[in-house]
């Protein structure tokens, strides 16, 4: 498989996008990963890089994007943050991608069990982690069950996963909010902004409308 060049990269719709994304995770579910030779894309895309998709997702060891959807080099830009929140370098990041770079599609990619996201039920406070943790609050803040605070750690499971999908419906909000760049290409229909969960558990992802 061939990495992308500019005219690849230029027929791929922000939908097809999406479905290159999710046939390539059950490539992966399946083990019938594409058959790529590495060595020669990275000769292929010496010259320049033509990504279709940008993914935001975290820094867990248990969740390296062009693994879970079996990419290749030179086909996705991987930003990556502790709970996978958006600032302005982020932001300026994924504006590129989009904008300067050419790519299609920007997926939000939170996954179960997330450490940054128990830190933050957890009001964990450590280091520079208190200042990372506060940017995940609002989404533990907004999750309203179970309203006992016994319920609302990281003991309860159920509750941390259901902060991680609050916490990438926040991402994205501020991300169309932050930038108006990323915005305005939604609008016109040239890039789609979407919500993924990753399952640590079976190396499913899950995306959201």
């Amino acid at each position: 498989m061939k990495a992308l060049d500019k005219q690849a990269q230029s027929a791929i719709s922000p939908s097809a996008g999406i479905e290159r994304l999710k046939e390539g995770n059950q490539r992966f579910l399946s083990k019938k990963q594409a058959d790529r030779d590495l060595n020669q894309q990275v000769k292929e895309t010496t010259g320049g890089q033509y990504p279709f998709a940008a993914v935001l997702s975290c820094i867990d060891s248990r969740v390296p994007a062009e693994i879970v959807f079996d990419q290749g080099i030179g086909d996705i830009f991987s930003a990556r943050v502790a709970g996978n929140f958006v600032n302005e370098d982020v932001l300026g990041s994924i504006e590129y991608a989009c904008k300067v770079a050419g790519s299609k599609l920007v997926v939000v990619m939170g996954h179960t069990a997330c450490g940054a996201v128990k830190g933050a039920c957890d009001d964990v406070e450590l280091g520079n982690i208190t200042a990372l943790v506060s940017k995940i609050k609002p989404a533990v803040e907004a999750v309203k069950e179970p309203k006992e605070a016994d319920k609302r750690t990281s003991s309860n499971l159920d509750f941390v996963n259901a902060v991680s999908k609050k916490n990438v419906e926040k991402t994205l909000e501020n991300m169309r909010s932050q930038s108006p760049l990323l915005k305005e290409m939604e609008d016109n229909g040239e890039i789609k902004i979407v919500g993924a969960m990753y399952d640590v558990s079976d190396g499913s992802v899950t995306f959201y409308n």
